[in-house]
């Protein structure tokens, strides 16, 4: 099987793994954490979210983290901006601060839609409309999530028609690129493969990438079915932080330790150094008092004690 020889991974660990987190995390330690996703070779990153505090109080800290962060040459930093309200405090600081792309989310399922952001899926384009414009207006780069591509808790599976007609509405706003999310972690190769193939009717696929959750244990398969299309983009998690608060059971996007294990594996690139991730990996779940989730992250770090490299 012909993989693309280069993969281009989108690290959301600071802002989709740790918005989950019960456990208040310091700005300075959400700070670090970007620090060591990009001195490992990360070249996209998604910081944190403008959102309610009410909603989110763990991303409360946001312009606080993005005016924190040591910016790097080459790399990506994005912010969810779901409304005017979000756009408008992500561009209150200097430009120098400003995030490099800003993330819309819609989702395939009415009801998740509902629950989710209590409006239906024209209600929440309707309001992402005028954030798109002012975004690129601005010179920023627009993302679009698109939730539940694949299953919903609350509709079962999703049909690929739904997810062609997400992506068609988000580029009639202008969202330049879209992520088929599997977010409950139902997926397996071949309807992720049908979602995608949705999708790819009206984006190009250097505009398409694919987000994951390992709650079957099928993402990393779901990774390699998306290459087998010609995907080249992915949404990882370091140390699998995450979940999905409107599903019972579903956990973190796909971690980032092993998704670059099994690519390397593969003999395809993705300039990050395996080594400094899993050191990232490791900071962050020590400072949220666990071990990380990854299996290529303990696998290796037993390697190293074996090998007397352990420090």
């Amino acid at each position: 099987m012909a993989y693309p020889k280069r993969v281009k991974l989108v690290d959301v660990g600071p802002r989709d793994g740790l918005q989950n987190e019960a456990q208040p995390v310091s700005a300075g330690v959400k700070i670090e954490l970007v620090h060591r996703l990009q001195n490992a070779g990360l070249k996209d990153i998604e910081v944190t979210s403008y959102v309610s505090r009410k909603w989110m109080p763990q991303m409360a800290d946001n312009s606080q983290v993005m005016c924190g962060i040591r910016r790097a040459p080459g790399v990506r930093y994005s912010v969810l901006a779901p409304n005017m309200k979000g756009l408008e405090a992500a561009l209150a600081a200097e430009r120098p601060k400003w995030p490099d792309e800003i993330v819309v989310f819609g989702s395939a399922s009415e009801t998740f839609s509902h629950k989710n952001i209590n409006c239906s899926i024209a209600e929440s384009i309707e309001r992402f409309a005028p954030v798109v414009a002012a975004a690129r207006e601005n010179g920023i780069h627009v993302r679009g999530a698109m939730s539940c591509a694949v299953g919903c808790p609350y509709e079962g599976d999703i049909v690929p028609d739904a997810v062609g007609r997400l992506a068609r509405t988000m580029k009639d706003i202008g969202v330049q690129h879209v992520g088929v999310a599997d977010t409950i972690g139902v997926g397996t190769p071949g309807r992720v493969q049908r979602a995608l193939e949705a999708v790819l009717a009206t984006y190009a696929i250097d505009d398409v990438s694919g987000h994951f959750h390992d709650t079957y244990g099928l993402a990393l398969s779901n990774v390699l079915a998306s290459m087998e299309l010609g995907i080249w983009q992915f949404d990882t998690s370091v140390a699998g932080l995450g979940g999905c608060p409107c599903a019972k059971g579903a956990t973190g996007n796909v971690a980032t330790e092993d998704v670059v294990y099994t690519l390397q594996s593969v003999g395809v690139e993705t300039g990050i150094d395996l080594d400094k991730l899993i050191d990232a990996g490791v900071y962050i779940s020590h400072a949220l008092g666990r071990e990380p989730n990854s299996r290529a992250s303990r696998a290796l770090r037993v390697k190293r004690v074996s090998a007397g490299l352990c420090h």
